[in-house]
């Protein structure tokens, strides 16, 4: 894998053709979470592609980790900053100057009294409800893309230096990989996995539902899981 990455980085369109090829069902796995988004599943998938070629000409074969888990974020990066360059929802005035003004008053009251005022209190001095102050803040908050340099005096990138400890990262992560796993099985293979470890069928009633005998399971299922491990 390594020689293959090394070779795509040096510039050979095969090795790259083929490391994409190898991994199209991670990209697609995180382009199907950014459905219903207003854009083409397949423009997004084309973003996603674009992702994953910056994590290949970008990754470390001397990292502890898998080149599809270090692109994970840079294609997920890739393609909330194009949904966010092109995205038709645009803040509006009020939005904006009422945010300005939730701003300018918890820092106020941080300076006066060192601490800051809940929303509950905030859209009461502003007279407004508290869904209008979290919708301000929110639409004009900070969007930052993983894409950005780090700093100044380092070439490296948020995406490549994050270390992430949330729970619902590593989770969707893990979720992701066993899918792109999954899909590279036989159809038979697959079908004794879900049924396993998503249905929890036991090997008796897989064997019934597919028609063979639970010998057959058992070693279909062993098969699968050796291909996946690899």
């Amino acid at each position: 894998m390594n020689e293959l990455i090394w070779q795509a980085q040096s510039g050979n369109k095969e090795a790259m053709s083929r490391l994409i090829d190898e991994n199209i069902g991670l990209v697609w796995n995180i382009v199907k979470r950014f459905n219903n988004r207003g854009y083409e599943l397949e423009d997004l998938f084309q973003i996603g592609c674009m992702g994953f070629v910056k994590a290949i000409q970008r990754f470390n074969t001397e990292y502890e980790t898998q080149l599809s888990t270090y692109a994970v974020p840079m294609i997920i990066g890739e393609i909330k900053r194009f949904l966010r360059d092109n995205g038709p929802i645009k803040v509006s005035r009020s939005l904006k100057e009422l945010a300005m003004k939730v701003r300018q008053l918890q820092e106020e009251n941080t300076a006066k009294l060192g601490d800051e005022l809940s929303i509950h209190e905030l859209a009461n001095k502003l007279g407004v409800s508290k869904e209008e102050v979290v919708a301000a803040l929110d639409a004009t908050s900070y969007i930052e893309s993983l894409d950005r340099q780090a700093y100044e005096d380092d070439e490296t990138t948020i995406g490549e230096r994050i270390v992430c400890e949330d729970k619902e990262y590593h989770n969707l992560l893990d979720k992701i990989t066993i899918e792109s796993m999954i899909s590279r099985l036989t159809d038979k293979e697959k079908r004794v996995i879900i049924y396993r470890y998503y249905k929890e069928k036991t090997q008796t009633e897989i064997s019934h539902l597919l028609g063979i005998s639970q010998v057959q399971v058992s070693r279909i299922e062993k098969r699968a899981l050796e291909k996946m491990r690899a």
